[in-house]
């Protein structure tokens, strides 16, 4: 059974719902459903196959009951950009959110995924999070082999000079 905080979903609130290896979104509209972008590969408990949507480039935009997209998985709330933009009135939301259903978008994990999607239409924002903390992990991890490459070219460097030198 999913699980979620004590936070009930409100129509214009933003879902994220946890899975294995990343997060999906989806936009409460109300009655127990949400709207989402979700390409062919999301579904609960996809497992290891939901990462085929990196390779996605079209998802289809679904109305569905709460508990059909979370499944076992966890969710909360997370309207984590109010502190930063103002949400459209509700009635806008969920007006647009429900236009979209049924259409086919272009997808892109990295700037038109379902957060792009429900931050857009809450905000007005297509942002992220996912997508900026991996982009944050991926050149942290850089500089860090990047930083060990030139320590060992300068330890061995070194010492290989020094060892020119005694010849």
């Amino acid at each position: 059974m999913a699980t979620y905080n004590d936070e009930k979903p409100k129509p214009g609130d933003l879902i994220e719902i946890f899975r294995n290896s990343y997060q999906h979104w989806a936009l409460c509209v109300g009655d127990g459903y949400v709207v989402h972008l979700s390409p062919p590969s999301e579904r609960p408990g996809a497992g290891p196959s939901s990462m085929m949507s990196v390779f996605a480039d079209r998802a289809l935009v679904k109305r569905e009951e709460l508990w059909e997209v979370v499944g076992n998985d966890r969710f909360r709330v997370n309207n984590h950009l109010d502190h930063k933009y103002e949400p459209h009135p509700v009635h806008v939301i969920v007006r647009e959110a429900l236009a979209l259903v049924g259409k086919m978008l272009c997808y892109c994990i990295i700037s038109a995924n379902c957060e792009h999607f429900v931050t857009n239409l809450r905000y007005g924002k297509p942002q992220s999070r996912q997508v900026r903390q991996a982009g944050e992990a991926l050149l942290m991890t850089g500089t860090i082999i990047g930083l060990v490459g030139l320590a060992t070219v300068a330890l061995f460097g070194s010492s290989k000079n020094k060892d020119r030198n005694k010849h």
